[in-house]
């Protein structure tokens, strides 16, 4: 068994988008607003180098909440690929969590245990991918990342900036990170640092 890194999508990997109709930040709801973070192909490129496995494991509900089609969702895992591609990185699995307790579609309406904060999708991923769970990190810029990676037995990193009222709300969560990092590239660089990895 290996260790390997698993990332949210979207604030991680991709932009968010905000609709300033609705005044609402949200998943990209089709290709065009897909976009990488600066920095993000290459912390995955750099991951890739280093031989570790890296997966995204994330909760897609606009399906779900009609927000998109499944060919639209499709599209965006794509362009998703893609992009890295172009930058030489590459993804070694997507696992989307679809379902919703709230969908407006009755066939995602249900409550799996592939919806995070619960571990399915990471615990999918391992067994596919051959990965260790308590030798892995689980990357993400919200608290049921950190509280799904908690109940796989991963190590977590929180993306964001570690303020005073942060601290407090991942206290009050029982989610208080491993390590906080200000994006993916610090974050693949604290790993990196944490396993002795030449910097490449």
């Amino acid at each position: 068994m290996k260790r390997g890194v698993l990332l949210d999508r979207d604030g991680v990997i991709n932009r968010m988008v905000y609709d300033a109709e609705h005044g609402t930040v949200d998943s990209p709801a089709n290709p065009e607003q897909f976009e990488l973070l600066p920095g993000a192909a290459a912390a995955v490129h750099s991951l890739n180098h280093w031989g570790l496995p890296v997966a995204v494991v994330s909760n897609q509900p606009g399906v779900a909440k009609g927000k998109m089609t499944l060919a639209l969702q499709e599209a965006i895992t794509s362009k998703m690929h893609a992009e890295l591609a172009a930058a030489g990185a590459h993804l070694d699995g997507v696992y989307y969590c679809l379902h919703h307790p709230d969908a407006a579609l009755p066939e995602y309406r249900i409550r799996c245990e592939c919806r995070k904060p619960r571990p399915g999708l990471l615990l999918r991923a391992a067994d596919e991918l051959g990965i260790s769970l308590a030798d892995s990190w689980m990357i993400g810029d919200g608290w049921i990342d950190v509280q799904a990676g908690q109940a796989a037995g991963c190590m977590t990193m929180w993306l964001g900036t570690w303020k005073c009222d942060v601290c407090h709300i991942a206290r009050d969560k029982d989610a208080t990170p491993t390590l906080v990092a200000a994006d993916l590239a610090e974050a693949v660089r604290m790993i990196a640092e944490r396993i002795n990895l030449a910097q490449a």
